[in-house]
């Protein structure tokens, strides 16, 4: 460090300025942008028939990518390192907040109401007396007289 911690913010992001944080801050960005693709598609057809998990995916899929692609492209175009650093805490501060500030309670609620439902066709099944006698088979019992 030849600099003071402050005058850094405002040189390039590039090899030679910051050797050890540039190599490995575009390759996870890159890494992470595929692993958060193939995480969506996997999670969205294991999910598809909940909608308020599809939306939380959705939510993380295009937040990670606004992320990771804008770091991908300030490393390629050798943006000033604040504007990295800046893109990289809101942007994981955003994906933070997602996951475990927005949609908890929205899933809480969800779980809620697919148990209720789950609990109320469960009693309804044998909520009738009828439905706890077991019907006959098929052929018919003849007197012989």
């Amino acid at each position: 460090m030849n600099l003071l911690p402050w005058e850094y913010f405002f040189l390039p992001f590039n090899s030679l300025n910051f050797p050890d944080l540039f190599h490995p801050t575009w390759i996870a960005s890159l890494v992470l942008l595929v692993a958060l693709v193939v995480l969506y598609n996997v999670r969205t057809r294991r999910l598809h028939r909940h909608a308020p998990y599809l939306d939380m995916w959705e939510w993380l899929l295009w937040s990670g990518l606004i992320t990771f692609a804008l770091l991908v492209v300030e490393a390629l175009f050798v943006f000033d390192f604040f504007l990295v650093l800046l893109t990289e805490i809101i942007g994981l501060a955003t994906l933070a907040w997602i996951r475990f500030r927005k949609f908890p309670p929205l899933l809480a609620a969800y779980e809620h109401r697919l148990a209720r439902e789950h609990y109320f066709a469960r009693s309804s099944k044998h909520s009738r007396p009828e439905s706890t006698i077991r019907p006959k088979s098929g052929r018919r019992n003849r007197r012989r007289r």
